[in-house]
């Protein structure tokens, strides 16, 4: 007789959910009308805000954990989580920009302290290595928002014309595809002894109902990886590794975190939580091998289309004067709201525009060198680059082969993203 071969036993297949059910952060079935209910963090915090009792900093967060995680719309299949960080922008920005058009000191106090707050988040959630959806959604609904006032309030003036509305239009649309390009997979570096695929959302919140187990190598395997952590040479030297994509060469790097062998100029994105191909830096997305070129393409073309908008509006509201005076001196311009509202927007982009010309200068620098952000951090912080105009520039000498050769490598990025040059094996 042949023998009987075993079978694995079949899990038993979770209930579906219905539109408004979802599963907690507990791993327990909930439901989105009993979003305060059976809340013991926010009874505390309330009874001890009544009592005139000073809140722990412990419990607000238990707080702001909970409202988030409640914070869901139904959806099909279960009902969606919606990321508590996308909301602010698009309620705070146009009060504060209405604000700030009501009179010239309050646009100075208003737009002084807009870059103030967005610097102090941005240190607070890296600092506490959190992924956040603030500065995507500030900068999305900032352009929309801009776009809509130049169609309310500066278009039924009568000086611009179709072409040139056109033309704004476009631009718009090309930041947007810019965008949606960078925000593809930088690069990650996954190792190939897990075959398993990205999981979606429902799925990790099905896995929570079995126990915090997560695989290894993906986003969300461990979101509080460091920077700096890294096994002795002798380890990988003696201990069979795995290699992600590349042969390991060299002195290849291990990431006990990801549990692989990193090829040269990869690094743990602290942020995702996963190496990424010749990480360059993390912002509103992760900048790697495979979508640097889009971020670059969408700085360009953001940069290009705010100040063709912002000269649209100045040629509007200060019909007499050139566009960098009219941006320092347009009398009149608070008479009524519509051109205060619209003078206001035009130092809002300006403020965003000059920013982002700055980080745009920053990587055409560090291209022309062959250098990431990443590496130029760690090169300050041992010592070991090249200084150059007050630390605008700074070469590290590691792979720069001249500024044309620079170019190229650049422009060939995720051409052959497994492929690595034996000169830059370190």
């Amino acid at each position: 007789m042949k023998p009987v071969k075993k079978t694995k036993a079949e899990e038993p297949e979770l209930e579906p959910l219905c539109c408004c059910e979802y599963i907690d952060r507990n791993g327990e079935k909930n439901h989105v009308a009993a979003c305060l209910c059976d809340c013991q963090d926010l009874d505390e915090g309330c009874d001890r805000w009544i009592t005139c009792k000073s809140v722990q900093p412990e419990t607000c967060e238990k707080i702001m954990d909970t409202i988030s995680d409640r914070l869901r719309i139904p959806w099909l299949r279960g009902a969606k989580k919606v990321n508590i960080s996308i909301l602010p922008p698009l309620f705070l920005l146009p009060v504060f920009l209405r604000v700030a058009s009501w009179h010239f000191l309050l646009g100075v106090v208003v737009l002084t302290s807009l870059p103030v707050l967005a610097l102090w988040y941005y240190y607070l959630t890296h600092r506490r290595k959190e992924q956040t959806l603030f500065f995507l959604s500030l900068g999305l609904f900032s352009l929309g928002y801009m776009y809509y006032v130049f169609l309310q309030e500066v278009v039924p003036k009568g000086r611009v014309g179709p072409t040139r509305l056109a033309l704004l239009t476009c631009g718009l649309l090309l930041i947007l595809y810019a965008l949606y390009r960078a925000k593809k997979n930088p690069g990650y570096l996954r190792n190939p002894a897990h075959n398993d695929r990205a999981l979606s959302g429902s799925q990790v919140e099905c896995l929570n109902r079995k126990g915090p187990e997560k695989p290894k190598g993906f986003p969300s395997a461990d979101l509080s990886g460091g920077l700096n952590n890294r096994a002795p040479k002798d380890e990988t030297k003696d201990s069979p590794r795995t290699s992600a994509g590349s042969p390991a060469k060299g002195k290849d790097d291990w990431c006990a975190k990801c549990q692989l062998v990193r090829p040269a100029r990869a690094w743990h994105c602290r942020i995702c939580g996963i190496c990424v191909r010749r990480m360059d830096h993390h912002c509103v997305c992760c900048v790697g091998e495979s979508n640097h070129q889009a971020f670059i393409l969408a700085l360009l073309v953001f940069l290009l289309t705010s100040v063709y908008g912002i000269t649209l509006t100045l040629d509007t509201i200060c019909t007499d004067r050139s566009v960098f005076t009219a941006l320092f001196y347009c009398p009149g311009v608070y008479a009524n709201y519509s051109s205060a509202l619209c003078f206001t927007c035009v130092w809002y982009s300006v403020i965003i525009t000059g920013s982002m010309a700055y980080i745009f200068l920053i990587q055409l620098i560090n291209i022309s060198y062959n250098v990431t952000e990443r590496e130029v951090q760690q090169a300050l912080r041992q010592k070991t680059g090249r200084r150059l105009l007050c630390g605008l520039i700074v070469d590290t000498g590691q792979y720069n082969r001249g500024f044309l050769r620079n170019w190229h490598q650049f422009s060939t990025l995720g051409a052959h993203p497994f492929h690595h040059p034996a000169e830059d094996i370190v």
